[in-house]
């Protein structure tokens, strides 16, 4: 019986079986909102989001993300680029969020990155329309440098959550 289903499997065309699984993929992908951040505070929160979706569940994220919230002190960007030691260690712990050390370090890096960005061009936004001349995907590998754990699906994933202009969604 097992050397039939072996020689099934050979036999069978490959392309057909990966088509449709591909097409299985694709269907099952969740596409998250567009919004608009009303401040800083809500870039750093999409930010976030987005370096904690990749490579781990999105449906997991979306469970735990009240708790995220509460544990980054409702994504305030000073008081999260303030964290220490003692700070970082209690989110090691905190099992109301995904305990991944690298996405908690670069969640308070990005905060501070982010500062550093607002007091040269005022806001986040006004730093963002600082790369409208470039194309996608320049935008892209220029953010993906300051930011930690900011790579080019997650880049994309932020970009198109804060409603900027980002190729379609299957074509990226």
């Amino acid at each position: 019986m097992a050397s039939r289903k072996l020689y099934w499997a050979v036999r069978r065309p490959r392309s057909r079986y990966r088509d449709r699984k591909c097409i299985q993929v694709r269907r099952t992908l969740e596409r998250p909102a567009k919004i608009t951040p009303g401040g800083d505070d809500g870039y750093l929160e999409e930010m976030t989001k987005a370096v904690f979706r990749a490579g781990f569940s999105w449906p997991v994220i979306r469970e735990k993300w009240d708790g995220f919230v509460e544990s980054f002190d409702k994504f305030n960007l000073s008081r999260v680029a303030s964290y220490g030691p003692d700070d970082l260690e209690r989110l090691f712990e905190d099992r109301s969020i995904v305990r991944n050390r690298r996405k908690i370090v670069a969640t308070v890096e990005n905060a501070r990155t982010m500062l550093d960005l607002i007091a040269e061009h005022g806001s986040f936004h006004a730093y963002l329309r600082t790369l409208d001349h470039l194309d996608y995907y320049t935008r892209v590998k220029v953010l993906t440098r300051p930011f930690m754990g900011l790579g080019r699906t997650s880049a994309f994933v932020f970009l198109h959550c804060v409603n900027e202009e980002t190729p379609d969604w299957q074509d990226r």
